[in-house]
């Protein structure tokens, strides 16, 4: 079973959208590893260290998901998790900014799925299935 980690990064607090994202992914069959709100880069590394996850799935609903997943993917490397995958979803930056643009900064950043704030979780699943080959 492939185990993921999740969790609301920063100093965010909505807890809804992730109970869902637990829900869903858990009822599809894997290991959801949920760290909940107010996390830090830190916590989300040390889940997955301890847990041999094979992704992480980062939320942020209070649009400071930029400034808290700067340098996300360099820590992931360093603690040698270059190789799980990396998703970001939400209301992850300040503002109505053009999706396109907000996807490429994260995509530069290191995460390899980036999703729009109100995109369905089942978006994400699929590609999780996909990226990590699971039927």
């Amino acid at each position: 079973m492939n185990t993921v980690v999740i969790g609301v990064i920063g100093a965010d607090v909505h807890a809804v959208g992730n109970k869902i994202i637990d829900y869903v992914l858990s009822e599809n069959g894997f290991n959801v590893v949920n760290i909940g709100v107010l996390s830090s880069q830190e916590d989300f590394i040390n889940a997955a260290i301890e847990t041999d996850a094979k992704a992480i799935l980062v939320s942020s609903l209070y649009g400071h998901g930029e400034m808290d997943c700067r340098y996300f993917k360099e820590k992931c490397v360093e603690a040698g998790l270059d190789h799980v995958k990396l998703y970001v979803g939400g209301n992850i930056v300040v503002g109505k900014q053009d999706f396109t643009e907000v996807e490429k900064r994260f995509k530069d950043m290191g995460f390899d799925r980036v999703y729009a704030p109100g995109q369905k979780i089942e978006d994400a699943l699929k590609d999780l299935r996909h990226d990590l080959m699971v039927q």
